[in-house]
């Protein structure tokens, strides 16, 4: 994944860490429990630095995995350094925190010991019948049926770990990482060892000690003088296979890229492009930039999506920046792409495969945010369309029912421009599966309509960039 935050300032810590892992200054501790097959495989090294409330710098340090863990070499005898924050100082005379792991080892041993002993039994009775058959033929059905109830009680066992994991978030709460992995499947199992790297380890940290994050970097060590003696080690971003499922929700925002001037990000559904009147519409893509990057502008959006719209949104973090990106809004030089699913069968309408619509709607001032038809006083709202495919559609009733797979290239940006194009009789008459305002949406349903594209030029550098992301439908 794209690092969320800069990384050059916590790449120099990164730097001293490894520096006083060298001069013996600071140490790990021996792996608990730790395949010797994996003892020369390496770990990250990670360092965030940060901001208290009254303003005062201060760095995070963390390791990856739950088998080690930095401590001083004079770090007191029997402190459990798995369970709470270790004060250090580093030979350049800065303080610094280490960072626990989310779980401790011991948690961890707790929750496998309950099916431990018949996981490695049925593991010996299922190499015995390897032996037994000979090379190259079909596993028999008693070794199927091993490895069958191996995997339901290895499945189990995951499933008791990941139940121990919880996050503290942007907005200070806490998050269970069975509900971050439900966001993506109602039967999503996380791989091994998610949250035991540095990223989510240092932002849980930070979070829960009222801490602003300025700068996030990570490392390899791989345990060799040769290796690292005197070499500067490559930054690594976090990783897209485990952090990239925490980090989104720990974060609030799934960045997608970011530097000095803008930062573009993937909204989810459901959430504000920028703040509504009164406390409970405050929370928003717009808000959270503000959070994130306290030095930003205090309105960074440059575009709006729907609440219910999920997708590509680019934001300024000056007022340069978001001027220029503001005049190509306006000029048409940015364009954009949206995937979609209408609730119907456009082929038996007599929808053709491409076309374009020119609509003109305006305000229902007695029903907002209701859009209606008026081709008089209505505003010009051009979209192209283009008729991908026919598909099965199941919804939260799980009555399965044909829908049409729609691209559409917004030549304007009205409110509601998409929605109305579909719904509307003037437009394709066939609204968008789980339109609250223009169509039907059932329980636990979410809008399928998805800013997968959008391209424009960099507001500082004339840079030419596009981004794509596509639809989680």
């Amino acid at each position: 994944m794209f690092p969320p935050l800069p990384q050059e300032q916590a790449y120099s810590y990164c730097k001293k860490i490894l520096g006083d892992l060298r001069d013996g200054s600071l140490r790990l501790s021996e792996p608990r429990n730790h395949a010797t097959d994996r003892a020369c495989q390496g770990i990250t090294l990670g360092a965030l630095t940060c901001k208290n409330s009254d303003g005062e710098f201060l760095v995070l340090l963390a390791v990856s995995g739950v088998t080690r863990q930095l401590i001083p070499d004079s770090g007191t005898p029997g402190h459990d350094v798995f369970s709470c924050g270790q004060e250090y100082t580093f030979c350049t005379g800065e303080k610094a925190v280490i960072v626990p792991p989310i779980v401790s080892p011991r948690q961890i041993e707790a929750a496998l010991k309950k099916n431990d002993a018949e996981i490695h039994r049925l593991t010996n009775l299922i190499n015995e019948q390897k032996k037994i058959r000979a090379d190259g033929r079909t596993p028999g059905s008693l070794e199927a049926e091993l490895s069958a109830r191996r995997r339901t009680l290895t499945t189990d066992s995951l499933s008791a770990v990941h139940s121990l994991y919880e996050f503290t978030c942007i907005d200070r709460t806490r998050r269970p990482l069975k509900e971050i992995c439900a966001e993506r499947g109602r039967d999503f199992l996380p791989p091994t060892g998610t949250g035991e790297c540095c990223a989510p380890k240092l932002f849980d940290y930070a979070f829960s000690h009222n801490l602003t994050p300025l700068s996030l970097c990570e490392v390899r060590h791989n345990f060799s003088a040769e290796t690292d003696g005197g070499t500067s080690p490559e930054p690594l971003s976090p990783c897209d296979e485990r952090c990239g499922i925490i980090l989104p929700a720990v974060l609030g925002l799934n960045i997608l890229y970011r530097d000095q001037n803008i930062v573009v990000v993937n909204k989810p559904g459901g959430l504000l492009s920028v703040p509504g009147r009164g406390p409970l519409k405050k929370d928003s893509v717009e808000t959270r930039v503000r959070i994130l990057f306290p030095e930003c502008i205090e309105q960074p959006a440059v575009h709006r999506l729907d609440m219910e719209t999920s997708g590509l949104m680019v934001l300024a973090l000056d007022k340069e920046s978001h001027r220029a990106l503001r005049i190509q809004f306006e000029r048409g030089e940015i364009t954009k792409e949206y995937a979609a699913l209408l609730d119907g069968i456009a082929e038996k309408k007599g929808i053709a495969p491409h076309g374009i619509t020119e609509l003109y709607f305006r305000l229902d001032v007695e029903n907002r945010p209701h859009q209606i038809w008026d081709a008089e006083n209505g505003k010009r709202a051009v979209t192209e369309w283009q008729i991908e495919r026919t598909q099965s559609y199941i919804p939260p009733s799980g009555k399965k029912r044909a829908v049409t797979r729609i691209t559409f290239f917004p030549h304007t940006g009205r409110t509601h421009q998409l929605r109305l194009a579909s719904a509307d009789a003037h437009g394709l008459g066939i609204p968008i599966v789980g339109d609250t305002l223009y169509g039907k949406c059932e329980s636990g349903e979410r809008l399928m309509l998805h800013s997968q594209r959008i391209s424009f030029k960099h507001p500082r550098t004339g840079e030419s960039m596009t981004f794509f992301c596509p639809a989680p439908f």
